[in-house]
């Protein structure tokens, strides 16, 4: 049996992965658009949620760089993360079958999440989280299951397998969370609210592992954050193309590129549809999503991806988000926001 397992974490790829933003720490820019108070220029590379991250700020005082990294370790560890003891995602699905209380935080989150998978459809389902250990697309010995066994991981999923009345979450004996879908858009809304309390930040942006993108203020030169779309074909070749965001936008892509194994010639990947148990078949290699929201862009692209490019529309629509969708043919769609942000840099697709 042919097998064999692709990673995309490339590292090296996170330097350039923000267009046209300056990466020499300590930089000096003067005379700006935005005001003539001398400010640097601090970046920064690091790893957490398993993932590579980039950052480069903008500032009037000190470098905060690694203190950006510390926020988004604290909200993994503090919220997101299904392994670590300490997580309060951990605690609710250790308390699988009774009433758990939340904090604050997560009853806000769970909420945001909920309304998702209510308009979605079911597609960006929170209760996948024993599927997805079972798949284990992201451990060390990925393989596809058998039928019986994803079957039976199905069996505590859906729709009617946790209710959510204010801070208190009840879910079924037997039902597993995972964030997965919205992990990185929580921490990065996290990133913002952390940026905002500092006086001296003017701008930023933050790159967790070049699925997520948060941006905040406007750079010293007035230019916009352009942002490279990885081609799901050609992922250690040249960029899809750029999309702009502004100053409190978020950027989130979705793609079967980025965890998945190929066993017998078929590309299994770490998105999975709720309805089968098995990696999400759309017609769609790669989505990306801008909207206002971290946990919302997160989450709209794993979504948008389960439906594909006709039925997500009108789901886009209801949350005034921006989105591309390349298919397996090598069509790009946009809607019409995503239009004016978007530039195809690859002649070998096109646009409809």
């Amino acid at each position: 049996m042919e097998k064999r397992t692709k990673y995309i974490l490339a590292a090296t790829a996170m330097l350039v992965f923000c267009i046209n933003s300056t990466l020499v720490c300590g930089a000096k820019e003067n005379n700006s658009p935005v005001d003539n108070e001398e400010r640097s220029v601090f970046t920064r590379t690091d790893f957490a949620m398993d993932t590579p991250i980039a950052e480069t700020l903008y500032t009037t005082g000190e470098d905060i760089t690694e203190e950006i990294t510390q926020v988004i370790n604290d909200a993994d560890a503090k919220w997101i993360s299904w392994s670590e003891e300490s997580s309060e995602l951990y605690q609710i699905n250790e308390s699988s079958g009774e009433e758990f209380l939340l904090s604050d935080e997560m009853a806000g989150y769970l909420e945001k999440v909920m309304k998702l998978w209510e308009d979605s459809d079911g597609a960006l389902d929170p209760t996948l989280g024993k599927l997805t250990q079972l798949w284990n697309l992201g451990g060390e010995n990925p393989t596809v299951p058998e039928e019986e066994e994803i079957q039976d991981a199905l069996a505590h999923t859906g729709f009617g397998s946790v209710e959510l009345d204010g801070k208190s979450l009840t879910m079924e004996k037997g039902c597993t969370l995972d964030l997965g879908a919205a992990g990185k858009g929580i921490v990065c809304d996290e990133i913002i609210s952390y940026l905002e309390q500092q006086p001296e930040v003017t701008a930023a942006i933050v790159n967790l592992g070049g699925s997520s993108v948060t941006a905040y203020g406007q750079k010293p030169d007035g230019s916009q954050w352009r942002v490279a779309v990885t081609d799901p074909r050609d992922t250690q070749g040249d960029y899809l193309g750029s999309v702009t965001i502004y100053g409190g936008e978020f950027l989130s892509t979705s793609g079967d590129y980025q965890r998945y194994i190929i066993e017998d010639g078929i590309r299994y990947h770490h998105i999975l549809d709720p309805q089968t148990g098995y990696p999400a078949r759309s017609g769609v290699t790669g989505v990306t999503v801008v909207c206002s929201n971290g946990l919302i862009a997160d989450g709209l692209s794993t979504a948008c991806f389960v439906l594909g490019w006709e039925k997500a529309e009108p789901l886009l629509e209801k949350y005034g988000a921006d989105a591309l969708f390349v298919d397996e043919e090598q069509h790009v769609y946009l809607t019409e926001g995503m239009k004016e942000r978007f530039q195809l840099l690859k002649d070998n697709y096109s646009i409809q």
